[in-house]
């Protein structure tokens, strides 16, 4: 046998006392090492000593040992030569304890069976202990002197099947004791990890074993923070050749059925920073009682900062993202980075941060092979770690690892910093503990025009029901929100308005103290709340409806107008996707993402970032989109359907085929299908009805549109979906002036483009029609008349910005008089290009006189800018003073004089 060293190994073995020790002891490593050491460990290397009998527990256990002195030396030579990655130590260490860890289960419950036969489920079905890995090894990411902490549950209660049948948990119970001592009982050969049993529940007074319904009760019941975010990691290791995947499979449905409610909460949970903060704030101390300022795991700006980042956001937003309920802290990272949920220069720097810590955190352990985190006080020591981490000397290491730590440091203090650190000087204010003329003075240096009036408003909100009865967590955190919401009133250019509007909401919000941590957390949130409710009254109520979007607040994206619609629709289906099947949820995400980049455009609007023109372009598209990505859902609902991708189009209508919608506009829809298969009426009627009911429908997420179908060909009357031949029949032979009028705004919206493009062909035949000019203007101007008669405010003194002789209407029909009258020799009129745009061509064609075509396209634009800033207000359907548009209303007049003679 050779014996012999490999010279390269040198640099490994300077390093590392155990290393030498190792294989001193044992040379017969040597050879084994050289002819492996070049590639990285695999399972079938872990497996070979494995695979074959063993007559008694010693033998194991001398194995097992064995195998681990064969596994570290591997891993070291590898890592201290530098030919391995960190992400492949960390993945060794772990499949060295999976390996291990599978092995002796299936050997102790082999053993034991053959005793008590199997433990047997309700169904008479043999079970498994489910080993879960918690921490590191949970996350696949063990150092090389990790101890294996681990849970032991047992899917249900039951006896085993044998002759000396016990109760399943008594076996299991002696499975989980035998695998302990496999493990980790101290022998001439050492051990293969130190167990870690202290995070099962109840710790180490709880029974070493428990059934998936205690674990289950335990969460409900005495579930504790901190145990959120041990379970973030949590993976069943079960893998060994005779467990029965199909079984394991199962149970490890269910364990992360009875875990995920537990770890991640349906809503946005930022109640987790602050339980964050107290955790850490504890080990900080302890750090510090211990003067482990250089423990590199511990210590400030270490391995476990970066864990509690990556992890704080997991419990905030994973029950919401489930991409985000993934185990590795690296991948975490990237995820938030590419969520922007941090800084990708951030991301950068705590990726390098982590590697560096982690590569020095091991090369501290390999040196005695002991689980240290503390940096060396001698200098051989450090000159020795210095050289293993490829620096020339350890000032040289050490300056780079302070600048890693600072960063690291920063980075934690801009997540976990209190707000509230110190009294608020608002605080009294807020509280009334000021005597009334100084609460007087105090509002009224804010800039608060109506200080008893605040004053009153804030003993309301003390003196009610509603907050006397919060629990004492969330009043806490109301009354530090407080102070900040008045700061942020006065602020405004209306504080008294946003204090009573701002009050309202918190008021509404107060039993949901992750709202309430959130902006007690980020002030930046409160101030945006404060600026939007003060702006809109419309704003205020859909932040009412909808506090979800207080999160929207927090995105750096929020006043980037360049709204990147493909990431939009990419995003909405991988969020589909993540809850196929799970109906109630799928159209719970549609209103979410809705209303969210609803609420983004709200915020760009308010803060005079958008035009009327892009806010409906963006309104529209969001429209489309929405409706785009609900039909497959719905149709793939339809159980007989007769072909897997419907031959079916929405065709938009109105504001909405004109692309003008608002905030909360109707979506005028007809649907049109080209399919003549037998099943194809009835199949398309169904998916009509879906879609209709998966776009109104009020969930607990809210509502997305209401719709209408009304302008179907013969209305309510009419099928709900018609052939595209059907319809092309009815608009030749049987539409009214007014229907063609519709179809001058039409457009295909979504669905197929196939049916989509037949149905444009037929709009501009139809358009194209050469009528008789004089009985079009007379049937056009007689259905302007009535529409006058119903809703005009005959008023000298205001005037109704869309039904009025002068308005939006006259525009709207001037320009379907002139598609209508001469499209058939001007094509380009048929265009779906907004009516300001096709004022200007019809005077550019001379249709009508350029100058008055300018004229009414401004006063339209003029319109629909007041029309926006009305449904804002308060009072959406007031009109406004005459004087202030009335060179508008003689634009569009004479426009309309010029195009139909006079009114009377």
């Amino acid at each position: 046998m050779d014996t012999k060293i490999d010279p390269r190994w040198q640099s490994a073995l300077d390093h590392s006392r155990y290393l030498n020790n190792l294989l001193q002891a044992h040379p017969g490593l040597i050879p084994e090492l050289a002819a492996t050491w070049l590639q990285p460990l695999s399972e079938d290397l872990l497996l070979n000593p494995l695979r074959q009998p063993f007559t008694d527990d010693d033998a194991l256990k001398s194995a097992l040992r064995r195998l681990r002195h064969r596994a570290m030396a591997h891993i070291a030579l590898r890592d201290l030569c530098g030919l391995a990655p960190l992400a492949e130590v960390v993945e060794s260490m772990t499949m060295l304890a999976d390996v291990t860890t599978n092995f002796a289960l299936d050997h102790y419950h082999r053993q034991l069976a053959a005793t008590y036969g199997e433990p047997l489920d309700a169904n008479g079905q043999p079970q498994r202990l489910l080993i879960i890995g918690m921490g590191k090894l949970g996350g696949r990411e063990l150092n090389v002197s990790s101890d294996v902490d681990y849970i032991f549950i047992y899917p249900e209660e039951g006896d085993t099947a044998g002759p000396k049948s016990i109760e399943n948990y008594d076996f299991f119970t002696r499975v989980g004791k035998r695998v302990i001592q496999a493990l980790g009982d101290l022998t001439a050969d050492g051990q293969v990890f130190r167990v870690d049993m202290r995070l099962r529940p109840n710790g180490d007074s709880g029974p070493l074993v428990c059934s998936l319904d205690s674990l289950e009760n335990y969460f409900i019941t005495q579930g504790r923070e901190w145990e959120r975010y041990a379970w973030i990691k949590a993976r069943v290791m079960n893998t060994g050749p005779n467990a029965d995947g199909a079984a394991i499979g199962q149970w490890m449905d269910a364990l992360r059925k009875t875990s995920r409610p537990f770890v991640f909460r349906k809503y946005l949970d930022f109640g987790a920073i602050n339980a964050m903060r107290d955790l850490h704030a504890q080990i900080r101390r302890e750090v510090a009682r211990k003067d482990m300022a250089d423990h590199v795991k511990l210590g400030p700006g270490g391995i476990r900062e970066i864990e509690f980042m990556a992890q704080v956001f997991q419990l905030i937003r994973g029950g919401r993202d489930p991409a985000l309920q993934i185990r590795p802290t690296l991948s975490v990272l990237k995820l938030l980075a590419e969520r922007q949920l941090i800084p990708a220069d951030g991301e950068r720097e705590l990726r390098e941060a982590y590697v560096f810590l982690r590569r020095l955190e091991h090369r501290l352990q390999y040196v005695e092979d002991k689980q240290t985190h503390m940096l060396p006080v001698d200098a051989a020591e450090r000159a020795k770690i210095a050289r293993s981490m490829d620096f020339a000397d350890w000032p040289a290491m050490l300056a780079v690892l302070d600048e890693h730590r600072g960063k690291v440091s920063r980075h934690f203090d801009a997540v976990f910093s209190d707000p509230e650190a110190g009294e608020h000087p608002l605080t009294g204010l807020w509280m009334n503990q000021l005597d009334e003329d100084t609460a007087i003075e105090a509002f009224g240096n804010l800039g608060f025009r109506r200080p008893k009036d605040a004053i009153a408003r804030l003993a309301e909100l003390r003196a009610s029901s509603r907050y006397q009865q919060l629990p004492a967590t969330n009043r806490q955190r109301l009354d530090a929100v407080g102070p900040r919401l008045i700061e942020a009133a006065g602020a405004t250019p209306d504080p008294d308005t946003t204090l009573v509007r701002g009050i309202a909401f918190l008021e509404s919000i107060a039993r949901r103290g992750a709202y309430l941590a959130l902006l007690q957390q980020y002030p930046m949130a409160l101030k945006r709340v404060a600026d939007m409710v003060c702006a809109s009254t419309w704003a205020t109520d859909y932040l009412n409806r909808h506090p979800l979007l207080l999160d929207e607040l927090l995105d750096p994206r929020l006043y980037e107008i360049a709204t990147d619609w493909n990431g939009f629709r990419e995003q909405l289906r991988r969020n589909l996707a993540d809850h196929a099947d799970d109906t109630e949820r799928e159209m719970d995400i549609l209103r979410e993402m809705h209303h969210g980049q609803v609420f983004r455009l709200l915020a760009q609007d308010l803060a005079g970032l958008q035009t009327i023109e892009s806010l409906s372009d963006h309104l529209t598209e969001l429209a489309d989109s929405i409706v785009q990505e609900t039909l497959p859902l719905v149709w793939s609902k339809i159980k007989k359907r007769h072909c897997e991708t419907p031959k079916f189009a929405v065709i938009g209508y109105g504001k909405m085929g004109g692309k003008e919608l608002g905030y909360a506009s109707d979506l005028d829809m007809v649907y049109l299908y080209d399919d003549e298969d037998q099943d194809a009426q009835e199949n398309y009627t169904r998916l009509s009805q879906r879609l209709n009911t998966w776009l109104s429908s009020q969930t607990p997420a809210g509502i997305l549109f209401e719709t209408d179908l009304r302008l179907r060909p013969n209305g309510d009357a009419g099928l709900l979906a018609v052939t595209v031949d059907a319809f092309r029949d009815y608009q030749l032979n049987h539409a009214w002036v007014w229907e063609h009028q519709a179809l001058t705004r039409a457009r295909f919206c979504a669905g197929d483009a196939k049916v989509g493009a037949r149905f444009e062909a037929i709009r501009c035949e139809i358009l194209c029609q050469q009528r008789d000019l004089t009985k079009l203007r007379d049937e056009v101007v007689a259905m302007r008349k009535k529409m006058t008669d119903a809703h005009a405010s005959n008023s000298d003194t205001v005037f109704g910005l869309k039904h009025d002789p002068g308005g939006i209407v006259d525009v709207e029909f001037i320009v379907q008089y002139l598609v209508l009258g001469h499209a058939h020799r001007h094509p380009e009129l048929t265009g779906n290009l907004g009516n300001i745009a096709l004022l200007r061509i019809a005077g550019e064609l001379g249709l009508i006189d350029p100058q008055q075509a300018v004229a009414a396209g401004n006063a339209y634009r003029e319109y629909r800018r007041l029309q926006h800033a009305k449904r804002l207000s308060a009072t959406p359907k007031a009109p406004v003073p005459r004087d202030e548009v009335e060179r508008h209303i003689l634009a569009v007049n004479t426009l309309w004089t010029a195009v139909f003679g006079s009114r009377d």
